[in-house]
Formats: structure tokens, C-alpha cells, sequence
């Protein structure tokens, strides 16, 4: 018999057996297959049996039904092909499917050591620097004449309320 199961983390294994001609997987209580999950919508997508075709059709979704990273409207699901909805990935299994191989995501992946500090002060590393200077700081001539306006600005204010005080104290 044909069943749905859950490879993402947290509901790893967690299964459905379609039974009925009609399965409804989404996030609320009413469906046929409930997956409490934020990026599952409340009526995601329905899972027909027609013949020995298992077909899957979107219910508008709002994050999308994708089988095997393309996005559908309506689509056979084959035995083994993975069904994303939302973030959840499910695999339809048969009795004859058999066990996928090892994902490569499954296995750790080593990266590339980053920049030290003391690489980034001493400049240079592995002619990432064409120039060889490093970093050096920019002389912006449009902020200097912003300050010496504000500055003159300023005073001319200043000088305002000086003489307005000293002309009401007249």
C-alpha cells in the first residue's frame, strides 16, 4: 500500500497510508492528513489514487506544491519522488520502493577557514588585494562643506537669538 512520509526534522517518519481515493493534507484539523506546521497552509493540497497513479494538486497554496524541486499545480507523484509543501518534505513510499540513497546534505560538509585578524590587519591574503594598501579611508569633500555650512548656519542662528534677546531687553 502506498504511503506518505515525513523527512523533515521534528516530524521525521511520521506517516499516512492513502487508503481512501481522496487524501487532504494541510495545517488544520479538517484534513485528511494534518501536518501542524507554519509554512504548510490550512488546505495545501489533495493526494488522489487514480488507477496506480498517485496525483497530486495544489489547493492554492500559499508557499506551493513542489515534486522534485519543481513547482505544480497539479502532478503523478512517482514511488520515491519527494512532495515539498511549505518546508515539510514528504517521500511516497510502496511496498516495492526502494530506500533512497544518502542524500550528499546528509553528510557534513567541511568549509573553508575564514579571514583572522591577523590576516586582515596585516593586509594581504592570497591576492585578494590588487592594489596592497589594504584598506585606507576616503576623503569626502561633500561632508566637509556639509559641516562648514551647518557650522555657519549655526552661528547665524546664535547670533539671531542673541540679538533678539538684547533687542527685547531694550
Amino acid at each position: 500500500m502506498a504511503k506518505l512520509v515525513i523527512l523533515s526534522a521534528g516530524m521525521t517518519g511520521r506517516s499516512h497510508e492513502l487508503k481512501v481515493d481522496k487524501t487532504t493534507i494541510g495545517r488544520v484539523e479538517d484534513n485528511t492528513f494534518q501536518i501542524s506546521e507554519p509554512s504548510v497552509s490550512s488546505h495545501h493540497c489533495e493526494v488522489m489514487l487514480r488507477g496506480s497513479d498517485v496525483v497530486v494538486r495544489d489547493l492554492n497554496s500559499t508557499n506551493g506544491t513542489f515534486i522534485g524541486g519543481e513547482k505544480v499545480t497539479e502532478a503523478v507523484l512517482k514511488p520515491g519522488q519527494t512532495l515539498r509543501l511549505g518546508q515539510v518534505e514528504i517521500r511516497l513510499e510502496t511496498g516495492d520502493t526502494p530506500p533512497p540513497a544518502k542524500k550528499l546534505s546528509e553528510s557534513t560538509m567541511v568549509m573553508q577557514r575564514g579571514v583572522s585578524l591577523n590576516e586582515l590587519e596585516q593586509g594581504t591574503r592570497g591576492g585578494m588585494d590588487t592594489v596592497g594598501k589594504g584598506f585606507s579611508k576616503k576623503d569626502n569633500k561633500v561632508n566637509r562643506w556639509f559641516l562648514i555650512g551647518g557650522i555657519i548656519v549655526g552661528v547665524v542662528i546664535v547670533a539671531l537669538v542673541v540679538y533678539a534677546i538684547w533687542s527685547a531687553g531694550k
